[in-house]
């Protein structure tokens, strides 16, 4: 994790803070050689090509944003869909890794 985004979330609580590094970890899992990370207007995000996925911290929640959220919305019901499209997860809800990983490749290969 570069150092940008270690500071930024380094502020948030226990809780949150664990969770954006399941979360981190599962990107970095799913991402393609030559992806990057980055601060984007304060948002932890994470760049291939023109692609992108950011994961937006809150004190109970974490917002995830990708172009491939919508199309898996079968399979997150029960989960939060923002209208601009973003999953809200959360953290009493358990993370749904096997569809994150989906959305994760979909969205850095759209």
């Amino acid at each position: 994790m570069n150092e940008d985004i270690r500071n930024y979330i380094s502020s948030f609580d226990l809780k949150t803070m664990q969770r954006f590094d399941e979360l981190y970890d599962l990107i970095e899992q799913c991402a393609p050689n030559g992806s990057y990370e980055k601060l984007w207007a304060k948002i932890p995000s994470f760049y291939y090509k023109e692609q992108f996925i950011r994961l937006i911290p809150f004190k109970d929640h974490i917002n995830i944003e990708a172009i491939a959220v919508l199309s898996f919305k079968d399979q997150l019901l029960g989960y939060n869909i923002t209208p601009k499209g973003m999953l809200q997860i959360y953290h009493s809800e358990p993370i749904p890794y096997e569809v994150l990983k989906k959305i994760f490749t979909e969205s850095f290969n759209s």
